[in-house]
């Protein structure tokens, strides 16, 4: 009888921003700039490693997978986030609610899986230099991508297949940019326990292991480079490691703060600034990030670039 009474919603609300009118303009320029700056900075990546032979190596194999997955990850929530800016209407479908929850986790997992891939990936190449072609084979290349792949195609299955059984009735207005698991669980008027716990163990056990295996991978890095006699050396290499190593630090404190927290915490500004910082900046900051020291990729992005300017003209 309860469960007759209960009118299911048809759509959510995602209010976003909407708590700061007086800066929309500004927020719209700010995410469209780094929307864009991600969105071409991913592409030429992609440009210059598909162009030149040499880059076709593991490393720039993860990164050009890296850089696909940073180009869908903002934009699974920066367009309709946008939209809602400009349009002021935060309506969105509870199928479209899903699909949009679906796709946020896929990538980000993958993002996750990727850094942990180019650590090791790091590792291998400072610590056995001399064995590196041979310990990563093509197929393990593979094996290293497609993994992941399939973990983080199924992870976020599991969730939204979870999610369907629950039932929403009253309550549709979600304090996010997007339809994030946390901000929807506490709409829900069924029983979310076993959701709330898978999103604990599952989500916790997709982040912390690979975080571990991250820090165990740099951990070695730097006995390594410790060993190294050239100060000029040392600081190369710990330069270039410490950027990677605080951009990991940012993305793992961010999804820390948003997934390892209660859902009755969540959907606050906190999480929203959180989830910016994983979905949106990092993203973009990513390959600008990995290859910023990198002269035989910043000389094919010369190349790409010169050759558009000579069809330019």
């Amino acid at each position: 009888m309860e469960r007759e009474n209960q009118t299911s919603i048809s759509e959510f609300l995602l209010l976003g921003f909407s708590s700061w009118p007086e800066q929309q303009e500004l927020l719209f320029a700010l995410f469209l700039c780094l929307y864009l700056a991600g969105l071409f900075g991913n592409i030429f990546i992609l440009l210059a490693i598909s162009s030149d032979h040499r880059l076709h190596t593991p490393m720039y194999f993860f990164l050009a997978t890296l850089s696909v997955v940073d180009l869908c990850l903002p934009s699974s929530t920066v367009p309709k986030m946008l939209l809602d800016i400009q349009t002021q209407t935060q309506s969105i479908s509870y199928p479209g609610c899903l699909v949009q929850m679906y796709f946020c986790m896929m990538f980000a997992n993958m993002d996750n899986f990727l850094l942990t891939v180019m650590a090791y990936d790091r590792y291998v190449a400072i610590c056995h230099p001399l064995h590196y072609s041979t310990i990563m084979t093509q197929h393990l290349c593979i094996s290293l991508v497609g993994g992941p792949w399939v973990i983080a195609f199924l992870n976020p299955l599991l969730h939204t297949l979870m999610m369907t059984r629950l039932h929403f009735c009253s309550n549709n207005v979600i304090h996010h940019f997007f339809c994030d698991i946390n901000a929807l669980l506490p709409l829900s008027c069924s029983d979310t326990s076993l959701n709330q716990f898978l999103v604990l163990a599952v989500v916790g056990l997709i982040f912390v292991v690979p975080s571990v295996c991250i820090l165990a991978s740099y951990s070695l890095i730097i006995s390594a480079v410790m060993k190294i006699p050239s100060v000029k050396g040392k600081f190369k290499v710990f330069s270039t490691c410490g950027s990677h190593l605080a951009l990991v630090i940012l993305f793992y404190g961010a999804i820390t703060g948003v997934y390892m927290s209660s859902s009755s915490n969540s959907s606050t500004e906190k999480d929203t600034a959180a989830s910016i910082i994983f979905m949106v900046i990092v993203p973009v900051v990513n390959p600008f990030i990995y290859s910023l020291r990198n002269n035989e990729l910043k000389g094919a992005l010369k190349k790409i670039l010169g050759q558009s300017k000579i069809f330019s003209q």
